[in-house]
């Protein structure tokens, strides 16, 4: 730095300065996170898995402010006693047209919860892996006792995004 026309150097900073800076250039780094999902499902239909699965989806969104276009892609399983739909179209009707995605079924475990879809979403983030919600619904909670607890969820305005969200898919 050149002050009055000499050199001089900055002092060296201390530890805790540096720990500092690497611990906010962390924070800031572009990272893809996994963010993990898993809803129980009433019935083998069509109107039920993508019904569960768009309300588990955009909680997801809501809760983590998870753009499309940050997404790398998403993976949806079924337990094998639902096959009426792929959950995948959730995602498509609540806009993700460009995102890849892929469905399957799950090991089938012996005693295992009964009619449950469940998502790994990748997302490219710079929040860091403590401050993401992962959102167990209904008897899935069963599932992920830790993370079953969620802030409070006005459910009137994320069924009013869900229909905002299909009535554009369905004008495309």
């Amino acid at each position: 730095m050149l002050q009055t026309g000499l050199w001089y150097s900055m002092p060296t900073p201390g530890y805790a300065w540096a720990h500092s800076q690497l611990r906010r250039k962390e924070e800031m780094t572009l990272v893809c996170r996994g963010v993990r999902g898993a809803v129980t499902v009433e019935a083998n239909t069509r109107e039920a898995i993508l019904r569960e699965t768009r309300r588990l989806l955009a909680l997801m969104i809501r809760l983590n402010g998870i753009e499309a276009e940050d997404v790398a892609s998403a993976i949806f399983t079924t337990t094998r006693d639902l096959n009426a739909e792929f959950p995948a179209l959730a995602a498509r009707q609540l806009g993700w047209w460009d995102v890849p995605l892929l469905c399957g079924h799950e090991m089938d475990v012996p005693g295992q919860l009964p009619r449950v879809v469940r998502v790994l979403v990748h997302w490219n983030t710079t929040r860091p892996q403590k401050d993401i919600y992962h959102v167990y619904l209904g008897e899935a909670a069963k599932l992920r006792p830790d993370k079953a607890k969620l802030p409070p969820i006005d459910w009137d305005d994320l069924e009013t995004w869900i229909e905002e969200q299909l009535y554009a898919f369905e004008h495309r």
